[in-house]
């Protein structure tokens, strides 16, 4: 045995099916795409969403609602988040810097503050945006709300 005499094992590959080289090799004539039809004719590609003439689902699902261009988004950060940080690393200015290195939010985020919680240490916050809970609680215990 040497590389000129190698060949495959028995059975392991087939011949590929020679389509169109006649009526005698019998793939011939339609050459396996059936009769008439776009599927028979040279170049044919469905469309994409294309159901066979049925109305298609895109077309047949009603359009609705409409998306803000001018929606500014904030995340929400709570008072009693506010009151643990404060209280973990003994602060009495917590800003955004503040909130990014504990994680709870990125860089790219605006910040809006809001009531939910108790706030117990005096603190000034500084934020993106506050709700009037969030300002009066604050303000209740003698820190101060600073929107940047």
């Amino acid at each position: 045995m040497n590389l000129s005499n190698l060949k495959p094992a028995n059975g392991s590959t087939k011949t590929r099916k020679r389509i169109g080289r006649g009526t005698g090799s019998g793939l011939g004539g339609t050459s396996t795409r059936g009769h008439k039809g776009a599927k028979s004719r040279s170049g044919y590609s469905k469309k994409i969403g294309f159901e066979g003439g049925q109305m298609p689902l895109q077309r047949r699902v009603p359009k609705f609602g409409f998306k803000n261009i001018n929606r500014v988004e904030y995340k929400a950060i709570n008072l009693d988040t506010i009151q643990k940080l404060a209280e973990a690393k003994g602060l009495d200015k917590v800003g955004v810097n503040e909130f990014i290195e504990a994680g709870f939010v990125s860089s790219k985020h605006l910040i809006k503050v809001l009531g939910n919680g108790t706030l117990t240490v005096k603190v000034e916050v500084q934020a993106h945006a506050f709700s009037k809970t969030a300002i009066a609680a604050i303000e209740a215990v003698g820190g101060n709300a600073v929107k940047l």
